[in-house]
């Protein structure tokens, strides 16, 4: 156990013998009052820290931008493969439409139906051939103009 002495200012300080154990050595404790002290401004520490600071925010604003621009292109890549399904989904299902329309189509299939309702061939007579003012134009239907009947009053 070390051994304890009065300092000056009244205070107990622990008390250690040198290696030889001869001269003892004593510690005062000191009061040290800063508060009156004032911090003198580095101007060269000042400008360190500023040259930090920007530093840092330039690479923060860089790896922003770097980061806005790899999830855009995310982005846009799903979109993209999200355009080909749907790319891909519309020329079947148009082929698939096609082939019914080839179906419904069939002279054969279109017959039976007729037959089936009672209908015949249409004899000689009733076609008629719709002929148009210009050569090599084919006419579908024509107009006929309507006869307007004044009511009876």
């Amino acid at each position: 156990m070390a051994a304890r002495e009065l300092n000056i200012t009244g205070m107990i300080t622990p008390v250690r013998r040198s290696v030889a154990g001869i001269t003892p050595e004593f510690y005062f404790a000191k009061a040290i009052d800063n508060s009156r002290l004032v911090l003198a401004v580095d101007p060269r520490s000042r400008r360190e820290i500023r040259i930090l600071f920007s530093s840092a925010c330039a690479l923060f604003l860089v790896l922003m931008f770097y980061t806005w621009q790899h999830f855009g292109a995310l982005e846009y890549g799903y979109k993209i493969e999200a355009q080909k399904s749907e790319y891909e989904r519309l020329v079947e299902s148009n082929r698939a439409l096609k082939l019914e329309e080839a179906q419904l189509r069939d002279p054969g299939r279109i017959e039976l139906m007729a037959r089936e309702m009672g209908l015949d061939s249409p004899s000689p007579g009733q076609i008629v051939r719709l002929e148009s003012d210009v050569p090599g134009v084919q006419v579908v239907a024509q107009a006929t103009p309507i006869a307007v009947i004044p009511a009876a009053q």
